[in-house]
């Protein structure tokens, strides 16, 4: 009787710690769902309608009729709309939305909706292995890694119709290939983020630089070519196919910029902005992007002295020059250093080692201080995204 007994508990405690990752990312999200909830009823907006905001509905329409059926009432930022509008969306999204859609009774909202929790979930588990494989790890900090992405200021967007959920779990699952030189995982993850949102040419770099290594150092054979080859087809692919659609080389940057008035200018807009917000900024989401960014600086800082492996170092350092450097909407940039998430490893690995109660308490308030702000960002600020 106590074989038995000793093997059913052991079976429970390799069920809790497998499902521990989805269960951690889920109650997480879970609470913030629940407070934009009450926010949007007291608002009148309504929760449905506030996760299907602003690009949201941009990114369901491409799902629905794809590029060239979007409406002439779909316009950008300007107010404009042309036959290559649309285009400034990447495809992956929205292509995963629609094949998800029979599985939703052709709801694509609950499609969209969907793929972000699924992919927000298998994204969890690529963090936890994350924080196991870098030095100091351990699956706790794994499990508070995946607490403090779900509960990041800007979280709300990871349940939203949006592309964070989806490109971030291919991204941390391309970078735990990297780590256990898994070079076509790397490889077909990356391609894969390719075809989701343009971040990935962070990702890319990243995983090329990495397999150009191993190449160098002649490890693991024909893989890491395989996977670096592999790594650039998602956005060169889909850049390419802009640029034969517009008959501009630049077609999908001039999409952008002429559209949403996104552009690399070297961080000056982003300074301008800074030194605005300083001198008279007077609005509670202006101050915590001012915050986050000079925290995303500390952090990097932080990451390099932690000797964080360098492949997830020049990722996260590019994620962060893409963001600080380029014009455009300021207070997406919040929204948009969400892919950042290996900066939070110093925190999740120090934390890790901290007593229970305190992994406890700084969880609870970073929860309940993400879904606030989710709520506010969605219907009292309402420019956030």
């Amino acid at each position: 009787m106590p074989t038995v007994l000793g093997a059913s508990a052991a079976t429970r405690t390799r069920v809790l710690r497998a499902l521990a990752p989805a269960a951690v990312y889920v109650a997480v999200r879970a609470v913030g769902v629940a407070v934009l909830a009450i926010m949007a009823g007291r608002d009148g907006t309504g929760v449905t309608t506030a996760l299907n905001a602003w690009d949201g509905g941009w990114l369901l329409t491409i799902a629905r009729v794809g590029y060239a059926g979007v409406p002439a009432d779909a316009l950008d930022a300007y107010g404009h709309h042309t036959p290559f509008t649309a285009l400034g969306f990447f495809p992956g999204y929205p292509a995963t939305v629609a094949a998800v859609g029979p599985l939703a009774g052709g709801d694509l909202l609950v499609a969209g909706l969907l793929v972000s929790l699924v992919s927000g979930i298998v994204g969890a588990y690529a963090l936890t292995r994350l924080g196991e494989l870098v030095p100091g790890g351990s699956h706790r900090a794994g499990l508070l890694l995946v607490a403090l992405f779900a509960a990041s200021p800007m979280g709300v967007v990871l349940s939203m119709t949006y592309t964070e959920a989806l490109f971030c779990a291919l991204a941390a699952w391309a970078l735990v290939g990297v780590l256990r030189r898994r070079w076509l995982l790397a490889g077909l993850c990356t391609a894969a983020a390719g075809l989701v949102r343009p971040t990935a040419s962070s990702l890319v770099a990243a995983v090329v630089l990495a397999a150009l290594a191993a190449v160098i150092a002649r490890r693991d054979g024909w893989r890491p070519w395989a996977g670096g080859v592999l790594a650039t087809t998602g956005l060169l692919g889909y850049l390419g196919w802009v640029a034969a659609q517009t008959g501009e080389p630049d077609g999908w940057f001039r999409i952008q910029r002429t559209g949403w008035g996104w552009h690399l200018d070297g961080g000056g807009a982003t300074a301008r902005w800074a030194a605005n917000v300083l001198a008279d900024g007077n609005q509670v989401f202006d101050v915590a992007v001012l915050v986050a960014i000079v925290a995303t600086a500390a952090l990097f800082v932080i990451a390099v002295h932690m000797r964080v492996p360098w492949p997830l170092l020049v990722y996260a350092a590019l994620v962060l020059v893409t963001v600080w450097g380029t014009d455009g909407l300021m207070n997406s940039k919040l929204r948009l250093l969400l892919p950042a998430f290996v900066l939070l490893l110093p925190v999740a690995v120090g934390l890790a080692k901290r007593r229970r109660s305190t992994v406890v308490a700084v969880v609870v308030a970073v929860t309940l201080a993400s879904a606030w702000f989710g709520g506010y960002a969605l219907t009292i600020w309402q420019y956030a995204i």
